[in-house]
């Protein structure tokens, strides 16, 4: 490819919608454009490397046998009333309706589909297992679409869906994709940990994110750094203290205390003169139309996902001010458990507190030495706190530290969720009808793309990973209008391409600074300069993009040293 004729126009300044390194280099070195928010059109180089990226994740889904399919984008709104998703899901489906009125969705996941197609083929256990994936579009309505690829309202995802007869096929399933996402992503050039996770909207039991650590990341990821545990903050579990006899107060008078204007635990262990921990937060919610209240002392936040996997429930909603003063016959911020008819449900953390703040049901007052038992008693005691950097390890003696990390991918075990629904199931050999036992495996790879740049990248632009880079050498004539230098940087291109090198020739009558600064702003791997001093020499000088090491290299090894450089890739 010869750069007069590359469509990669790249930009000195940065746009204004770029927010992280990632999204601005992707915009200044040409690889897209914004076409909406949320929405990019991808221009020849930043497709070159989707491309690539995709052949990574064929190959090794190949290798655990999986087979490429390509499902519909638009899917009938019928599948997903099985599976009782088409209300559940939300805002985020783009919904539209035909010329007939019937409704459909643009796919923002694709279980429904394929579980319905798998039941009509399906039929014997022989015909299992079965690993099915795609390269697709996706579509999904966000709210705040934002930083370029790592959340839009269309992106490309792969993924991968098993079928299997039994759970431990299920776990030869997902451990199959969990290695080979580890493979995929240390292939990419990029260093992605495995984490616990929630399984969110999906759905299943046992869920595992990868996560690149980069401080544009979204997510908050706890590990130990004295044993392998890692989990999403969402998913990161607490531990139960131990309780002690040592540490015991004497039981104080309970007692309703003015507390005016004092609503946030701010304000009341300010107003008390005490600690935030010496508080307890009584949070009101309304669980599938019946309300709960959930206590978390007060320097902790309580975790939503925690309180609805406890409750089994199918809505989850905080409280509204009216809902709150029909229990608690008070204002939003001074509701306590004390007098309170409806269930409890308690932090571990809870559990040892003595002598606590707590809302006495009543505007502006407080009770102080409020106790467990004594004076309002808990209907069950649960893990229900958001885990924070600092908090113990809940598998060894370590302390939890935190990162920010970006999600590149999940894997999942639904089990029968979506089969069962829909009656996707198969017959044993003893002609008994069972569920298909599922999982669910996606990698997002726009998102890959752009947590490669979040970690391979310095003042001049994209650092790029050989394995995926656009082109993999830009041969660099110091000057097109010297006659010499032209016909040696063309033979040298003609020889790159009949050995099968990515090269691209930068032949524009431009300064050579702006040849060099565009070169390294794309992230060309292998740059080969040739000047007339060199030349002169007999020789021509390779830079290397990652390392900045200049090679002077005589005019008849360069071809084979640039396939050596390319041969032993993960070096440059």
């Amino acid at each position: 490819m010869y750069m007069s004729q590359l469509y990669s126009p790249t930009l000195r300044e940065t746009p204004s919608e770029a927010e992280i390194i990632s999204h601005k280099l992707m915009l200044r070195a040409g690889l897209l454009r914004r076409s909406a928010a949320g929405v990019y059109a991808f221009l020849p180089l930043g497709l070159r490397v989707i491309r690539k990226v995709e052949q990574i994740i064929r190959e090794e889904m190949n290798a655990i046998d999986g087979q490429e399919v390509l499902l519909p984008i638009i899917q009938p709104s019928e599948l997903w009333e099985e599976s009782g998703r088409w209300s559940d899901y939300g805002d985020e489906m783009f919904r539209l309706r035909d010329r007939q009125g019937r409704q459909f969705c643009l796919g923002p996941t694709h279980e429904e589909i394929i579980t319905a197609l798998v039941r009509s083929e399906v039929r014997s256990y022989r015909q299992l297992p079965l690993r099915l994936y795609q390269i697709q579009n996706k579509y999904r309505d966000e709210m705040r679409p934002r930083f370029g690829l790592m959340r839009g309202r269309e992106f490309i995802m792969k993924d991968m869906y098993s079928f299997d007869r039994d759970n431990e096929g299920l776990d030869e399933s997902y451990w199959a994709a969990y290695h080979a996402y580890k493979r995929i992503f240390e292939r990419c050039g990029v260093d992605a940990h495995p984490v616990e996770a929630d399984s969110g909207a999906i759905g299943g039991d046992v869920t595992h994110e990868f996560m690149v650590l980069a401080e544009s990341g979204e997510d908050l990821v706890l590990f130990c750094a004295e044993c392998a545990y890692a989990a999403n903050a969402e998913r990161a579990e607490g531990v139960r203290e131990p309780g002690g006899t040592e540490n015991k107060a004497a039981l104080g008078a309970l007692e309703t205390v003015p507390t005016p204007g004092a609503s946030t635990i701010e304000q009341i262990s300010a107003f008390l003169g005490v600690q935030p921990q010496d508080c307890i937060k009584t949070l009101l919610y309304v669980a599938d139309g019946t309300p709960v209240a959930a206590l978390v002392r007060g320097d902790h936040n309580l975790n939503e996902i925690k309180l609805r996997k406890l409750l089994n429930c199918e809505t989850l909603d905080l409280a509204d001010d009216e809902t709150i003063f029909e229990v608690t016959g008070a204002r939003v911020g001074f509701a306590g458990p004390v007098g309170l008819t409806i269930p409890l449900y308690a932090d571990y953390a809870i559990e040892h507190m003595q002598n606590a703040v707590v809302g006495a049901n009543s505007d502006d007052q407080h009770c102080v030495n409020a106790n467990l038992d004594r004076d309002f008693q808990v209907t069950a005691f649960a893990d229900l706190r958001i885990t924070q950097p600092g908090d113990p390890c809940p598998r060894c003696s370590g302390t939890l530290q935190g990162a920010r990390g970006i999600e590149v991918g999940q894997v999942f075990k639904l089990g029968t969720k979506y089969s069962s629904a829909m009656g996707a199931t198969f017959l044993e050999e003893n002609g008994a009808e069972t569920p298909l036992i599922m999982g669910c495996y996606g990698i997002g790879v726009g998102r890959t793309v752009a947590a490669v740049i979040e970690k391979n990248y310095d003042e001049d632009g994209i650092i790029w990973p050989l394995s995926i880079a656009p082109y993999q050498v830009i041969v660099v004539p110091v000057s097109m209008k010297d006659q010499a230098q032209a016909e040696a940087a063309q033979r040298l291109y003609d020889e790159l391409m009949a050995e099968g090198v990515e090269v691209v020739l930068d032949d524009r009558n431009e300064r050579p600074g702006v040849k060099f600064k565009d070169a390294d702003l794309i992230g060309f791997p292998i740059r080969v300069t040739i000047g007339s001093k060199s030349l002169d020499k007999g020789e021509m000088e390779i830079t290397l993009r990652r390392t900045k090491k200049k090679i002077s290299v005589p005019l008849e090894d360069i071809v084979p040293t640039i396939k050596g450089l390319i041969k032993d890739g993960e070096t440059l």
